[in-house]
Formats: structure tokens, sequence, C-alpha cells
């Protein structure tokens, strides 16, 4: 099946993939544009998967400062060699990494990192919050289970919606660039000052 140009531009800028990719993909899916964008969101998880246990040791410190310079953030972003992390594509992600968490605020960069003692403590804001509300005691489960995972989505940075593409995560674009990249990345520490804050 003949793939347009037109099509590969548009899958490219939908996914960030290399346009080989984009193609390929089209061609497997028979130009589905939906179904090429999935897969190479499943590559981008694959080679996730796959380089799971290499050592991510090089990298770059990536930092946004936010208009008037009331608001700083700088991120460590690792991957597995010095050619990638000097890639235009690499530190990209580590300035937009930045960027998300000026405007996110998240307190973890992800759900392990937060103490049993403050999971809890929310489980049970919320149990009381539906009991409140009237909802069934049957129903309860469920609904912690639903407002936990928005609860997630607000304090961890790897679960919060993309500020430049809201219908995928922060973790979704890191699986796109390794994906696209070939590597392991990892983003091992953040800090975001703000004017006037403490701690």
């Amino acid at each position: 099946m003949a793939i347009s140009a037109s099509d590969v531009k548009e899958l490219r800028e939908r996914t960030g993939a290399g346009m080989m990719d984009c193609k390929k993909a089209l061609q497997e899916t028979s130009g589905d544009m939906e179904k090429a964008v999935n897969l190479l969101r499943e590559k981008g998880i694959a080679v996730a998967a796959k380089r799971e246990t290499k050592a991510a040791s090089e990298g770059v410190v990536g930092s946004y400062i936010h208009t008037g310079g009331q608001i700083g953030v700088m991120v460590e972003l690792n991957c597995e060699t010095s050619f990638v992390a000097k890639t235009d594509e690499f530190q990209g992600l580590a300035r937009d990494i930045a960027m998300q968490i000026a405007w996110g605020e998240p307190r973890y960069i992800s759900r392990t990192e937060i103490p049993e003692n403050v999971i809890i403590q929310e489980q049970e804001v919320n149990r009381q919050w539906a009991i409140n509300e009237g909802k069934p005691e049957a129903a309860l489960d469920k609904i912690v289970t639903g407002r936990m995972e928005k609860f997630y989505a607000q304090v961890c940075l790897l679960d919060q919606a993309f500020i430049r593409d809201e219908d995928k995560t922060v973790q979704d674009i890191i699986n796109d660039v390794m994906g696209k990249l070939g590597e392991k990345i990892v983003l091992s520490r953040f800090i975001r000052y703000r004017v006037g804050e403490q701690g």
C-alpha cells in the first residue's frame, strides 16, 4: 500500500518518531493513523522493558526558569551513553520535564516514592469523604481507588498529564523518546524553587 508523505508527516508530528519508523508503522497498519500511533507507542514501551537492566549513568541536568523569574527548576535526566545525552531530542525532553515540574508542582517522581503513611491518610480522607456524601458501603473501595488515581496524577510527576499533550502522561512521553533513541531513560531527581518558599 502506498503511504503518502503527508500521512508520514502527520504521524511524525503526533509521535516524534523518526520518518522511516513512521512510514513502516503506517505500512504495517495499512495506513490506519490511530493504529500506527499505538504501534509506535508500544514499540517505545517495548524498548523500555528490554533495556530495564541497562545502566543509565550518562545524562544531563536540564533547567527551566519561568517567565518573570519567580519559579526555577533543575532536573537530572539519565541515559546510557553520552552520545544520546547530547542529542537535541534528549535535551529537549529534559527541558520539557523541567517545564512540567514548574507548572505541575509534583511532590514525587513516582508512586513508589510516596511514604506509606501518606497513602493511608489519603485513602482514609477519601473514604470519609465518600461516606459523608452518602455513597453506599459496597461502592466505597471503588470510589477510593478512583480518587487515589486522581491523587497520583496530581502529586507524581510520571503520572501527570503532559503539558504539551494532555492525552499522554509524562511517563508516556519518556517511553516515546526511549523508543526513538533506543536507550533507557531515567528521571533521577528534581528540585523546584519558588521565590519566597522555604524547603
